[in-house]
């Protein structure tokens, strides 16, 4: 019985951690593509130089991609196999909640069950979107997006954790799972 009780308060808890900290991610890619031919990569300067987002949360982007591009095996080269471009999107999200609170009698208003003012909350969140593009060095055409979108962080020393979160959940689904 006690299990049942529990139960509930637990799944509530682990929906408020994951939500408080999830990617949506989605990818897509060109399926006449062997992906197995890339080992080399490099950064497509012109692409970045085109991202609308400080030149500091740049490098914190770059930085996270360098990393997850070594951990799954490539080399950073002058001569790449792939060309690493991004870009981004930032949206502000206001949330506003009413809270009219019910009560009794003749307050600051008509209506004669209503008393009291009620209060209202207004809640701010930015909400950002990667885009890792992956090209074809040789043909310069792009054979890979992945692209992730999550809440930024507020506080400085917070963003290269979120940057890194953001890159590492998007560069999870290169290479693309290919069914025959």
């Amino acid at each position: 019985m006690k299990v049942l009780k529990i139960t509930p308060v637990l799944l509530l808890l682990a929906i408020l951690v994951t939500s408080c900290s999830s990617v949506r991610v989605a990818s897509d890619y060109d399926r006449e593509v062997n992906f197995n031919q890339y080992e080399s990569y490099a950064f497509f300067k012109p692409g970045i130089d085109k991202a609308e987002i400080s030149d500091l949360d740049k490098k914190r982007i770059l930085r996270a991609i360098e990393t997850e591009m070594q951990r799954k095996g490539f080399t950073k080269s002058e001569d790449p196999d792939l060309l690493v471009s991004i870009f981004t999107k930032t949206n502000e999200n206001i949330n506003i909640y009413q809270n009219n609170m019910m009560g009794w009698g003749y307050g600051w208003g008509w209506h004669p069950w209503y008393w009291g003012s009620g209060f209202n909350t207004v809640n701010r969140t930015s909400e950002g979107t990667l885009y890792i593009d992956l090209i074809d060095a040789e043909g310069k055409e792009l054979v890979w997006q992945g692209m992730g979108t999550a809440a930024l962080a507020e506080k400085v020393d917070k963003k290269q954790e979120r940057i890194n979160e953001i890159v590492s959940e998007i560069l999870e689904k290169y290479p693309p799972e290919i069914k025959n």
